[in-house]
């Protein structure tokens, strides 16, 4: 239950805040799971298959969302 409200907020947090920004260079976001701290995330569209790009963003949304959300220890970029 803990982890369900975990990944609404975090969900609602990334749609309404990050996703338009990532959307500007054809990026999206969706959010899939969290457990035990992990929040699990698959990204789509044009910068989806570049590694470098992909842990750019990722490491900018964990930093954020650990800032907002203690609980969240890692976000994990899922295929």
């Amino acid at each position: 239950m803990a982890d369900d409200d975990l990944k609404a907020r975090a969900t609602r947090i990334l749609m309404e805040e990050a996703a338009p920004a990532l959307q500007l260079d054809g990026t999206g976001i969706e959010v899939l799971d969290v457990d035990a701290g992990v929040l699990q995330v698959r990204l789509t569209g044009g910068c989806s298959g570049c590694p470098s790009t992909v842990q750019t963003i990722i490491i900018g949304l964990e930093q954020e969302l650990r800032k907002r959300l203690p609980e969240i220890e890692y976000l994990e970029a899922v295929p």
